[in-house]
């Protein structure tokens, strides 16, 4: 972008969406820029709901944000989107764009949508996701859905992010008591059932509410049940319901104190993966580029090297000593 920072984050706030679209490349990319703009957006952001779709491939995550933000459009709400899509192996960009979904969306100025490539990141979501959604929140967003990409039980990665997770099931997929494991029962502020017109929905809402009455690690510092909405999001059915499950649980949230406490908890984590992150780039550019890489990994394979000592080695050179008691 050829104009001063400033004068970009006014283009933002101001609703440009080039200056928006652009603002997103730049963080998605670690542009020199990025950093200082990040910066000045940040003040203005926290407004935002930020509200996390995650299940299974398959299950209609995509379809289910489409009509929510339709659903929210029609309260009067603008709405972010971001669709954490596979990676081309061609590219390195999202297999999936939003060229190719929620297309009755790209005339109404009050819903954006970007997809982006987890490019190697695991958990569901891309590296960059928690600053785009930032961005979509100091940029005026009142509402922003991330979709993560559908990895599998382990994506839990959302719930570091977003004020509401909704874990999305379907029938016949396998989502039974068996295979509802943990993680995803501890993430779950709503469960949706998408599909809901298939056999075997209501054994899989029998199976979820079993499991929810045996009880949740963490139950007693999060007194909520979370509630299961049944929707079929190719027609529409049930998106209200789940919007004002979405609502309850938001002022569930103010009335606790639980959105707060959440909320730090979460920065507390983003923190440390911000700083892992950094130290991981500055280290990569000033110490460790690809031919050092290679060379230490050929060392390291014909057993020239242990690893343990490469290691200790690497951080020695910035700096960082291997102090043992």
């Amino acid at each position: 972008m050829s104009m001063p920072i400033e004068e970009w984050v006014k283009e933002i706030r101001a609703g440009n969406a080039r200056a928006l679209a652009r603002a997103i490349t730049a963080v998605e990319n670690r542009a020199p820029e990025s950093r200082q703009l990040l910066r000045q957006l940040f003040p203005h952001s926290g407004r935002a709901s930020i509200i996390g779709l995650t299940g299974a491939p398959g299950s209609g995550k995509s379809t289910l944000a489409d009509q929510l933000a339709r659903e929210f459009r029609k309260l009067g709400r603008s709405v972010g989107i971001v669709a954490v899509d596979p990676t081309s192996p061609f590219s390195g960009g999202a297999i999936l764009g939003d060229r190719i979904r929620m297309q009755r969306h790209h005339a109404d100025r009050g819903i954006y949508i970007r997809s982006m490539a987890t490019r190697g990141a695991l958990g569901g979501l891309a590296a960059a996701t928690a600053e785009v959604a930032m961005v979509l929140d100091a940029s005026g967003r009142e509402v922003v859905l991330i979709e993560t990409v559908g990895v599998g039980q382990d994506e839990i990665d959302i719930v570091r992010l977003a004020d509401i997770t909704l874990v999305v099931l379907v029938p016949g997929m396998g989502d039974d008591v068996q295979s509802i494991k943990a993680g995803i029962m501890e993430i779950a502020d709503i469960f949706v059932i998408n599909k809901s017109e298939r056999d075997g929905a209501a054994q899989l809402e029998r199976g979820i509410r079993t499991l929810l009455a045996t009880g949740r690690p963490g139950a007693d510092e999060k007194p909520w049940m979370p509630p299961i909405i049944k929707t079929v999001a190719s027609e529409g059915k049930g998106i209200a319901e789940l919007a004002q499950a979405i609502a309850d649980f938001q002022q569930h949230l103010q009335k606790t104190g639980l959105g707060a406490r959440r909320r730090v908890e979460n920065w507390r984590r983003r923190l440390l993966e911000m700083l892992r992150s950094e130290l991981m780039h500055r280290l990569a550019r000033e110490s460790l580029s690809d031919e050092a890489a290679r060379r230490l990994a050929a060392e390291i394979a014909a057993g020239r090297k242990d690893p343990y000592s490469a290691v200790e080695d690497i951080l020695a050179g910035i700096g960082i000593k291997n102090r043992t008691i």
